[in-house]
């Protein structure tokens, strides 16, 4: 199993829009390292669900639940469909990120432009440990 983290904008998509749905496309993805990583991307991945804009948090946990197929909006592009797993019980801020050593190299860090980004096993437990 992979991990990874996706971004959005709260006001354009939260968290609640996707549980409101169950599973979804996740598509628009124009930008060619995160196509890459869309990719690579299996069922059964987990998917750390992230809010940006003024929130920053990890906020949720999805599955991939189809892998990567051409984007619906533009077949140049490619999309996967992500199923809800759970709500963290608190959210992740950015600024807890960034306090915890053991996550001083998660991708999100490096490169915060991109909206689908890799995680380690373990980078993912921690963020999922600091949920409790």
């Amino acid at each position: 199993m992979n991990y990874w983290m996706v971004k959005s904008e709260p006001n354009s998509y939260s968290w609640e829009d996707f549980e409101g749905k169950g599973e979804d496309v996740w598509d628009g993805v124009r930008n060619y390292q995160a196509r890459n990583y869309l990719k690579e991307m299996e069922v059964g991945d987990a998917v750390m669900f992230y809010h940006s804009g003024k929130e920053k948090a990890v906020v949720g946990i999805a599955k991939v639940s189809v892998s990567a197929f051409p984007d619906p909006k533009d077949e140049a592009w490619v999309a996967v469909n992500l199923k809800t797993h759970q709500k963290l019980n608190k959210p992740v801020t950015l600024s807890q990120i960034k306090s915890e050593d053991s996550l001083s190299e998660l991708p999100i860090l490096k490169q915060s432009r991109l909206s689908v980004l890799p995680m380690s096993k373990e980078e993912f437990e921690t963020i999922l440990k600091m949920s409790k």
